[in-house]
């Protein structure tokens, strides 16, 4: 593991917001791949030029299974890393590895299954909606923590059978995983909270198996099983990637739409619009813009004198491809028609996310819904932006207050 205390080493910034975007532009202005800084005096290769990020993502020399490819790395040593590297999923696998895992948990994301689920999602939707509109007019209200964070996390749970008692507990530490500048103590905390909720979760259901998907991981599938640790860390990361990029993807998309007006009354003009303000969303606003962590196996020569060396650590700036200028025209305008909205959102190649048709799914639902019921919805505050999450993973805002009915304007 690269521990360095070089000053010349930019620090990568936890500020989230538009400082996130703006150290993009940095860094990817500097070279192919920059040397950062991260905590703990962890030092990463960062990758954030567009045509970079898609080579190195389905590179040969390039695995993701971090943990035991690092030089010098040893499990546990940096607790913030630990949900991201130590985890045994199909996230940190390669091979027949990540072959057998993701064929294990596939059955519950085919688009069928996904399709199945709108009439559950709407009626999440319905029930949040409900709540917010028994308001008083005028008052502000924060939409993240009661629809856009409420949304995915009923869906996910619900998918997965996590009895209501738990869910506070668990949502709570799920949530504090993308913090990225905080204690050690605090991340060790983090962690043990982590493993002790899916525990939790996991002797529940030996004990009182039911239909959802939990139940069914701790059945044999074709006489294979899921190794406790796998276990685990695949419950880690479909109930934690299940919920966090839906909060931010709904909560993006609401931020912009009340920032380009024109835009939301083309999509409520003509619904068949809103897959492409999820996409623009996506594209723009990605809610994961750093992933750690991939690790280099071999030498690879990015050219203009950059070589990551065998061994040392590579975060993928999946974010930074959908804002390249390189690859998008007008790059940093939210447009809902553009032609080029390709992006790297939910990864790429045979990692791409399972999960990302419901994500989907449940921004295309949950948007329309919102507008439809409030169409005069603004930002509590328009002068200034939400406090962002602190964090150069996650792409996200701490609240997001709205006032859902100004006064004096007459309902339609």
């Amino acid at each position: 593991m690269t521990i360095s205390h070089e000053v010349s080493i930019p620090v990568l910034d936890s500020d989230g917001g538009d400082r996130l975007y703006e150290q993009i532009e940095e860094l990817r202005a500097t070279g192919p791949a920059v040397r950062v800084r991260l905590p703990q005096n962890v030092i990463a290769w960062s990758v954030t030029r567009g045509d970079v990020v898609r080579r190195l993502v389905t590179h040969p020399d390039v695995t993701r299974n971090a943990r035991d490819t690092w030089t010098g790395y040893q499990p546990g040593a940096v607790p913030w890393l630990s949900p991201w590297v130590d985890v045994r999923s199909m996230a940190t696998s390669e091979g027949a590895e990540h072959t057998r895992l993701r064929r294990l948990i596939g059955p519950a994301f085919t688009p069928r299954r996904m399709e199945s689920l709108r009439p559950s999602i709407e009626a999440v939707v319905t029930d949040l909606l409900d709540g917010l509109e028994a308001r008083e007019d005028g008052a502000a209200v924060d939409l993240r923590a009661h629809f856009a964070h409420g949304v995915p996390t009923r869906v996910i749970c619900d998918l997965f059978g996590v009895p209501e008692d738990q869910r506070p507990d668990m949502l709570a530490v799920v949530d504090a995983i993308l913090a990225t500048d905080v204690p050690q103590e605090q991340s060790e905390r983090v962690m043990s909270g982590l493993y002790a909720t899916m525990q939790r979760l996991v002797e529940t259901k030996r004990r009182e198996p039911g239909d959802d998907m939990t139940s069914l991981l701790l059945t044999a599938q074709e006489g294979d099983r899921l190794t406790e640790t796998e276990l685990i860390s695949t419950l880690l990361l479909m109930i934690g990637a299940g919920s966090q990029t839906t909060i931010a993807l709904i909560g993006n998309a609401v931020r912009a739409l009340l920032t380009h007006r024109r835009q939301l009354n083309a999509a409520l003009a003509e619904p068949a619009r809103w897959p492409a303000v999820v996409e623009e969303t996506l594209r723009l606003h990605p809610p994961v813009v750093h992933l750690p962590l991939r690790c280099a196996i071999r030498d690879i020569d990015l050219g203009e004198g950059v070589t990551i060396a065998a061994g040392e650590a590579i975060l993928i700036g999946f974010g930074a491809h959908g804002r390249d200028p390189s690859s998008h025209s007008a790059a940093h305008a939210f447009e809902i028609d553009r032609v080029d909205r390709d992006h790297l959102a939910f990864g790429y190649g045979i990692h791409y996310c399972l999960g990302a048709p419901l994500a989907r799914l449940e921004a295309a639902i949950a948007l329309p819904a919102l507008f439809d019921r409030f169409p005069d919805i603004v930002l509590a505050d328009e002068e200034n932006a939400p406090d962002p999450q602190p964090s150069f993973i996650g792409n996200d805002v701490l609240t997001l207050p709205v006032v859902l009915r100004p006064p004096g304007r007459a309902a339609r």
